[in-house]
């Protein structure tokens, strides 16, 4: 009787151990189902942003820039002063000290932003010193608030216009860049977007006599008035167009 005790006793406790271990590879398996699936949301989602931006820019460069966003009404006039920092360089991360919001000229780095990159968000924005070299080597600026940050629909358009300037060729010196209230002044009052250019003072022109830096702000996005800007202000008219 003891025997058949102890083996009855053995048969629950092996019925319970293996129990306990198909639970266990139960448990297993939901936990590598899960991070499979997790692991496939994220890669999905690393790649549904570059597919979507190659889709976007693909609808904008097969529009005419000057249908991009709103008409050419939104921007004041353009407005310029005279320049001065041509050459004037200092050391990468020396902290400059910038009148104008934002600098379309000045005192600048010994260093400038490549030509391939031509949108930057809040995040990865080099430093302005970097940028405004990049302007006295004839790169148009196109400057967006926080308040166009927060706009999805105006920020698909910029990104799609920046992707039309892709390349190296000389005439695609564009970047857009962000203003944020850590880099200086707010724009005027209900002015959300700055075109910025440093200028010659025409194309051919040299020294430093004539060189003024160029604004125009908009209460929104203008193709139209982008085009305008840039027809204006080409990249031969600058302090060195040829650089960068």
């Amino acid at each position: 009787m003891a025997k058949q005790d102890k083996t009855s006793r053995q048969a629950v406790i092996d019925e319970i151990r293996n129990s306990q271990k198909a639970a266990e590879r139960r448990r297993g398996g939901m936990i590598v189902g899960v991070a499979v699936v997790l692991g496939l949301l994220i890669i999905g989602a690393a790649a549904w942003k570059p597919i979507t931006d190659s889709i976007s820019a693909r609808e904008f460069k097969e529009k005419e820039l000057s249908t991009i966003g709103a008409k050419a009404d939104v921007c004041q006039d353009v407005t310029t002063k005279p320049a001065e920092g041509m050459q004037d360089h200092v050391a990468q991360g020396t902290e400059i000290p910038y009148a104008d919001a934002p600098p379309a000229f000045g005192t600048h780095y010994d260093s400038w932003e490549p030509m391939e990159r031509k949108f930057y968000g809040p995040d990865d924005r080099p430093e302005l010193g970097y940028l405004v070299h990049n302007q006295e080597h004839g790169y148009t600026l196109l400057w967006y608030n926080e308040k166009v940050a927060d706009d999805a629909a105006q920020m698909k358009e910029l990104r799609g216009t920046a992707a039309r300037f892709d390349g190296d060729d000389m005439r695609n010196k564009f970047k857009v860049v962000p203003w944020t209230a850590e880099d200086g002044d707010p724009f005027p009052e209900g002015q959300n977007i700055a075109l910025t250019h440093w200028s010659a003072g025409g194309t051919g022109e040299s020294g430093t006599a004539k060189q003024v830096g160029a604004w125009q702000y908009c209460s929104e996005f203008s193709g139209e008035a982008l085009e305008d800007f840039m027809t204006e202000y080409p990249y031969m008219d600058s302090p060195e167009p040829l650089g960068g």
